[in-house]
């Protein structure tokens, strides 16, 4: 087993909100989530060689750096079979879906979306406030057209997620209802889409990947946010 290439002191399980609660900068961020040590902690590992993956469970890997390219950064090197990417699988209404981890800046808990006067495209929602910056929320269950699930039903329910993605310098949120995690697969295992997910949206999805008894839908982070800049000009 490879040795780890960081060090990093997890005062939140010692001290913090899932320790003994006695670290004082609880008065100040509440929660160890919103406090600078955490997040310094989280990027350390975050951008540790590849070697320290053998320490996460089989079939997984750790987030990318948020803020790259959605796809290049992603892309399997063309005739190894057995070369490996990862996606972040998450759930919409009954659908369960992936984004390239090289897309995803961060997942952070539901919150306010503020609506936009006069605004025809109905996959807006609205702004929402990421760290002290308004950033476009979307609802990808319209996008898709996943029926039965409304964006703002979505947005209400509890215990919902935000994700933040970025692509080419762009940054949106997207409500979904579950992210499982992070999965790692291989060009063998990525199919083409069926005509079955059709009703999905299968005009943004590059790939279909199996992940344990389910169908995962790839997404093309750089169409999905194409398709959008076109519709808000």
């Amino acid at each position: 087993m490879p040795a780890l290439d960081v060090t990093v002191d997890d005062c939140w399980n010692r001290i913090g909100v899932r320790g003994d609660n006695s670290c004082p900068q609880l008065k100040e961020y509440f929660r160890c989530l919103n406090c600078p040590t955490f997040a310094a902690a989280a990027s350390a590992l975050l951008d540790r060689p590849v070697s320290a993956a053998g320490f996460l469970p089989k079939g997984e890997m750790p987030l990318q750096s948020g803020g790259g390219d959605g796809d290049m950064g992603n892309t399997l090197r063309r005739g190894r079979g057995d070369a490996t990417a990862s996606m972040l699988v998450f759930r919409i209404g009954e659908e369960w879906l992936g984004l390239p981890t090289t897309a995803i800046v961060e997942v952070i808990e539901a919150r306010t979306i503020h609506s936009l006067p006069h605004q025809a495209n109905q996959s807006v929602l609205g702004l929402t406030n990421i760290r002290g910056a308004l950033k476009i929320c979307v609802s990808l269950a319209r996008m898709l057209g996943i029926g039965g699930t409304s964006g703002n039903a979505i947005a209400a329910h509890a215990g919902q997620r935000l994700l933040v993605v970025a692509h080419e310098e762009q940054m949106l949120a997207f409500p979904v209802n579950e992210v499982s995690g992070v999965h790692a697969y291989t060009a063998d295992a990525a199919q083409l889409p069926p005509s079955t997910v059709a009703q999905t949206g299968s005009a943004y999805t590059q790939a279909v990947i199996g992940w344990r008894d389910k169908k995962v839908g790839l997404l093309d982070c750089g169409l999905l946010f194409y398709a959008l800049n076109r519709s808000l000009t």
